[in-house]
């Protein structure tokens, strides 16, 4: 009986178990890592990242292209001048088909292209009921801007520095959606801890107003010290509500970050401080203007500053563009034919455009550029400035909260030694309830104290990541 009794008792308290969630916050920090909507945003916004890079690079490979008239049938009347000057309506009806096969190549370095290209055209004259065939066996050309702006050049310099930007913002994304985990972490352990107070502090009111009505019979309390104690226990029962309902709220909060559809409660353990490590300021430094996508696009930014300058100084300038071709071309009346000795062709064009009268509008619209390429450079200066300043503040604040945190710590382990001391002098009557409420005071103090600097180091921990996409714990650069 005893035996079945024991094991009722072990497979109860196993279900309990069962019914609760429990977590540590390296637990969370990854849970919230593979399935937050955060998370799954910044996959989803480096997928694009590389797709758009992917795009910028094909501009500068050959592209072969088939491209074509496929019917293109006329039925109607057109006007024919007549050799008298006079106009008669004659009607037609024709197909004019063309399909050409071309393969082209950007020159980045000149911003021209150059292509290769064939084609054959069929013209059926339903009216008179011929048909003759009109083609380009070979074609070389050449497309060249003149004097123009290039963007090819310049884009070769920013998209990578944009690709680099979108992965830096990836690894980002990720080691702030840890620092947001963690603030939701805290915020539901420190709300648990504020239960766990709740509920000692009720069931400790409790005994102890039991006690006091005992002591007030044998006279050792006054009538004034036991309404202390039974208004105690009312606040006690008070807070231990509202702290149910902080602890449901803070819970939920973290299920929604993390994605969690997990029905049971969470309990989450008490984090304890990494081992202490030194940090070089200098290193975080030097980490995080190579690591972060901010400090790539400092370099951006400058780039495409000088960019819109030179944009606007060649296009407010003489524009002239060179097109040019050379091949081979020839008719007749079967496909074959157009192979069969066939003759030159060559097209030559130089088309220029050079203002002459613009009333200053060319000049203001260079000095607009130059303006807001200066405007770019001094924001990218205090956007350094107060770059470095964060990670120097976040050192020093991460490098004080380890000592804080080993300070809070040893500060709670006294407080509840010394409230479990006035606890027992309280029962034996060898302490007041005044005294009694102090060092109660004193201990739910000391504990909430201990759990807010193990968030505010743990937030700092991961803000310096963030800040530097550097983990000075393993001394490696972050990666995913």
């Amino acid at each position: 009986m005893k035996n079945l009794s024991f094991v009722l008792i072990f497979f109860l308290f196993q279900n309990a178990r069962a019914q609760v969630q429990q977590l540590t916050l390296a637990e969370v920090v990854q849970l919230s890592r593979e399935h937050s909507i955060a998370s799954k945003q910044a996959a989803t916004q480096k997928k694009t990242n590389y797709w758009q890079y992917r795009s910028f690079l094909a501009d500068y490979k050959p592209q072969l292209a088939l491209s074509g008239t496929i019917p293109g049938f006329t039925r109607s009347f057109v006007e024919v001048v007549q050799p008298d000057g006079t106009i008669l309506f004659q009607p037609v009806s024709y197909n004019n088909g063309i399909l050409g096969l071309s393969l082209s190549q950007n020159i980045a370095a000149t911003g021209g292209t150059i292509y290769v290209q064939q084609q054959m055209q069929r013209f059926d004259d339903f009216a008179r009921k011929t048909t003759r065939y009109n083609g380009i066996p070979f074609e070389v050309g050449l497309k060249q801007p003149l004097f123009q702006f290039n963007p090819l050049k310049w884009d070769r310099k920013i998209q990578p520095l944009k690709y680099q930007e979108g992965n830096q913002q990836f690894i980002q994304s990720l080691e702030q959606v840890a620092l947001d985990a963690t603030g939701y972490y805290f915020e539901l352990l420190v709300a648990q801890v504020n239960l766990q107070i709740a509920e000692k502090n009720r069931s400790n009111n409790d005994t102890l107003y039991k006690i006091a009505q005992h002591k007030l019979e044998l006279g050792k309390i006054s009538q004034n010290d036991l309404l202390q104690l039974q208004m105690g226990l009312l606040t006690a029962q008070k807070d231990l509500a509202s702290a149910q309902q902080s602890a449901a709220v803070a819970s939920l909060k973290l299920k929604l970050y993390m994605g969690s559809r997990d029905e049971r409660d969470l309990e989450l353990g008490i984090p304890l401080e990494a081992k202490e490590f030194d940090i070089d300021t200098r290193l975080a430094l030097d980490e995080a203007f190579a690591n972060r996508s901010a400090a790539i696009g400092f370099r951006r930014k400058i780039l495409e500053a000088e960019r819109d300058v030179q944009s606007a100084r060649k296009d407010n300038g003489l524009n002239a563009s060179l097109n040019a071709t050379f091949g081979l071309s020839n008719q007749g009346s079967r496909p074959g034919e157009i192979y069969v000795s066939p003759q030159d062709r060559e097209f030559v064009e130089l088309q220029l455009v050079l203002p002459i009268m613009t009333w200053g509008r060319n000049r203001a619209r260079t000095e607009v550029a130059r303006a807001n390429q200066e405007f770019a450079q001094q924001s990218v200066e205090q956007e350094k400035l107060t770059f470095e300043q964060e990670i120097f503040t976040q050192v020093t604040l991460l490098q004080m909260l380890q000592k804080q945190v080993k300070l809070t710590k040893l500060a709670d382990e006294i407080a509840a030694e010394r409230y479990q001391i006035a606890k027992e002098r309280f029962i034996l009557s060898d302490l007041s309830v005044t005294d009694l409420g102090i060092a109660t005071q004193e201990k739910d103090i000391a504990k909430r104290d201990y759990i807010l600097a193990l968030r505010d180091y743990w937030q700092s921990y991961y803000s310096l990541r963030l800040l530097t996409l550097y983990d000075f714990e393993q001394n490696k650069k972050i990666s995913y």
